[in-house]
């Protein structure tokens, strides 16, 4: 009998406590569910995956939250305690051939290529070290690890070029020539003949090429002929013009100068013919040249210094540009 006094009073607190906790009801199990929930963690998970094709796991971590059943990668919970990257990325960029091939040893792998922009305006060598899988139908890289070289014009070419074709009235013209007048040359005697003959015209000396462009006077003559061929009836009208100088003279104009400079910095130099032209307009006379094959020098450089990558890093090497 002491047991069982004993034990009712137990009973009966223990009751009267749950009762007051969790109500004895519809209510009660949803409390108790809540409680459950509330006390549960999100944990870690591995997603079977069916062959989705090339790049694509068979299997992902993910991370489920036990509250709601929501699927989160791992990767993004993962990536924020990353200390190093996953993959090489960026381009770094060489500002010397010897510097590009040293960095091109240092990181190639059996698959990386090289391409060349042989243009002449602005030749360069990218590097693709994660290329794609060099084997045909291989598997496919990201292209995201590259090496840049672009060839150092020099100060004096990039300006030659830029106003390559580029009319220009007759102060501007003398004074574009007096500030490049180092970056003239005389033809020597083997030079003016062959090229006196291939152009059919002449070559101006440094001299005579300033003092045309700071003197020159053109007097435009215009004349309309109207002729009659007297056995058809035919008639063809002539437009014709003449000019000539300040002295009434037939004007006489170089159709030629010679430039001596070297396209890239601290390089050889070399000769190039230029054409040169002039048109009279509205009183005026607008000057312009035109650059000989530049495109001949550069390129040939670019594909001399393409053979030596190829033979000191044994990469594959080709004339383009890399996919995007």
């Amino acid at each position: 009998m002491a047991t069982a006094k004993t034990s009712e009073p137990v009973t009966a607190t223990l009751e009267t406590f749950f009762e007051g906790a969790i109500p004895n009801s519809e209510r009660g199990i949803a409390a108790i569910v809540d409680l459950t929930k509330k006390s549960l963690f999100s944990l870690p998970t591995i997603v079977e995956l069916p062959d989705l094709g090339a790049g694509v796991p068979r299997a992902i971590p993910a991370i489920v939250d036990a509250r709601n059943g929501t699927l989160t990668p791992a990767r993004d919970l993962v990536e924020a305690f990353r200390t190093k990257p996953a993959s090489k990325r960026g381009t770094a960029t060489a500002l010397t051939l010897e510097s590009f091939v040293d960095l091109l040893n240092r990181h190639k792998t059996e698959h990386s290529a090289v391409f060349a922009d042989t243009s002449w305006k602005k030749p360069g060598f990218t590097a693709v070290i994660d290329y794609h899988d060099k084997v045909s139908g291989g598997a496919a890289d990201n292209l995201k690890h590259r090496i840049r070289y672009d060839f150092p014009l020099s100060e004096e070419w990039k300006a030659w070029v830029e106003q390559n074709g580029e009319p220009m009235e007759q102060g501007a013209f003398a004074s574009f020539l007096e500030d490049r007048i180092a970056d003239l040359t005389a033809p020597n005697d083997h030079e003016r003949i062959n090229l006196e003959r291939d152009f059919d015209t002449k070559i101006a000396t440094p001299a005579q090429l300033i003092q045309l462009s700071r003197g020159l006077q053109v007097n435009v003559d215009s004349a309309v002929k109207n002729v009659v061929n007297l056995t058809t009836g035919e008639a063809q009208i002539a437009f014709e013009e003449r000019h000539s100088d300040s002295n009434g003279q037939p004007l006489k104009v170089p159709g030629l100068f010679m430039l001596n400079i070297a396209p890239f910095f601290m390089g050889e130099k070399i000769t190039i013919p230029v054409r040169l032209r002039y048109r009279p307009a509205g009183g005026k006379i607008r000057w312009f040249y035109q650059m000989y094959r530049p495109d001949l020098h550069v390129t040939e450089r670019v594909r001399d210094d393409l053979s030596t990558v190829a033979d000191r890093t044994g990469t594959p090497t080709f004339e383009g540009s890399p996919e995007a």
